[in-house]
């Protein structure tokens, strides 16, 4: 039999009513390894992803009561869920009957009788992009793109994690239900598609006192595709990111802050209560820090750790 070491420690959930099929894929499967789940219905799935999140679905299109179409697209409708890859199993084999299995929102078909060494090599493929896609979320976010997909009309498509968790807690002027954005946000993204929008194409919403999230519009990346990105902004987080990431000293970080938010040594003295000359005599230590020998640099430097 086919070997699947990278499949180990992973959960499938093979949904069919036939025990026949499920028998011989659950000895297949647990050979390798892999916790597997079973359910004989749609409905019975539904209930079990409520408690469970699989790593992926085998899922059996002609099955009593809801079937493997319909489940799978009421899975794909929900958030948590969509990401999951949902590998139809049947005997339709006809164009019309594939074409229905993408459309539902499957990655793949399989025809029976089922042979278990072809399934494991397409859960193979399917689970190496799911894990890729997933590295990918997971780097954007700890490098703060916190990027969110939405459609024409504001409805989430995808997000990274800390993106899912902005429109989910974020302010009811960004979003509703964590499902897609609000009217003003609306407003504003179809500003931004059409071109009217001003040229940064930056729309904000306070959070709390010095603190705010800004969502940007980078562009359109599908069919009805909408990429955005979302930055929190506060001014005793910023500076303290800034200590961390160049080892200011605190005084240090608020000039440097400034600089990044393009204010002169006059400005940054009258925020700070220090003289311009006092200002001016942080910016060489600023500058040996961070490698750089002007302020233009230094700014760009903060920006780019700030996640601007």
């Amino acid at each position: 039999m086919t070997t699947l070491n990278a499949l180990n420690r992973e959960t499938v959930l093979v949904v069919d009513d036939s025990p026949e099929t499920l028998g011989m894929l659950t000895d297949a499967l647990e050979a390798l390894g892999l916790t597997v789940l079973v359910a004989l219905d749609g409905e019975t799935t539904l209930t079990l992803l409520e408690r469970v999140t699989p790593d992926l679905i085998l899922m059996d299109a002609l099955m009593p009561g809801i079937d493997g179409f319909e489940t799978t697209r009421r899975i794909k409708r929900k958030r948590d869920l969509k990401h999951i890859p949902v590998i139809f199993m049947t005997g339709l084999s006809e164009t019309q009957h594939i074409v229905e299995g993408f459309k539902a929102g499957g990655v793949d078909y399989l025809t029976k009788p089922i042979v278990p060494e072809e399934v494991i090599v397409r859960m193979r493929v399917h689970l190496a992009n799911a894990r890729q896609t997933h590295s990918a979320h997971e780097a954007l976010d700890d490098a703060r793109r916190f990027l969110l997909s939405v459609d024409r009309e504001g409805g989430v498509l995808w997000g990274t994690r800390q993106a899912t968790r902005l429109m989910e807690t974020g302010p009811p002027e960004l979003c509703v239900d964590g499902k897609s954005l609000a009217v003003p946000a609306r407003i504003w993204l179809q500003r931004c598609i059409d071109g009217t929008a001003p040229v940064n194409r930056e729309w904000a919403v306070a959070t709390g006192e010095n603190a705010r999230l800004v969502v940007t519009y980078i562009g359109e990346v599908g069919a009805n595709e909408f990429l955005l990105r979302l930055t929190e902004q506060s001014l005793e987080l910023d500076q303290k990111r800034l200590r961390g990431h160049f080892g200011l000293t605190a005084r240090e970080a608020e000039v440097l802050f400034w600089i990044a938010r393009g204010k002169s040594n006059r400005d940054i003295g009258a925020i700070l209560d220090l003289s311009p000359r006092t200002v001016n005599k942080h910016l060489e230590p600023i500058f040996q820090k961070l490698g750089v020998e002007n302020r233009t640099s230094a700014a760009s430097l903060a920006i780019q750790a700030l996640g601007g």
